[in-house]
């Protein structure tokens, strides 16, 4: 499938970014037109692009994307892990932004 062939519906798109990043790295990166997202584990860099350019009406250059494994931690003497959770890093293009405010609905 080329990048150009996919669609996905406003609905999908919803459920793929589920809500921004906004620590310290992630507000450093917007003055390089980048924008952090927490994204769902089963969608790809091109869903993820087209989630973005539907829902912000922006145009992305890039999708950097990573896998961050959860953290052991221990509980009322219970050992379990946190869920694991997938980010991903969108360049847009030169003139794009996105409201600092970044609300998803």
């Amino acid at each position: 499938m080329k990048n150009g062939l996919i669609n996905i519906s406003l609905e999908r798109a919803y459920d793929i970014i589920k809500k921004p990043l906004t620590t310290e790295k992630s507000t450093n990166l917007q003055q390089f037109n980048q924008y952090s997202f927490i994204v769902s584990k089963n969608s790809n860099s091109i869903e993820i692009k087209k989630a973005i350019e539907i829902i912000f009406k922006v145009k992305v250059n890039k999708v950097n994307t990573s896998i961050l494994r959860g953290k052991g931690k221990t509980f009322k003497g219970q050992y379990g892990f946190r869920k694991d959770t997938k980010r991903a890093i969108v360049t847009l293009d030169e003139g794009n932004t996105i409201d600092s405010s970044l609300e998803i609905k």
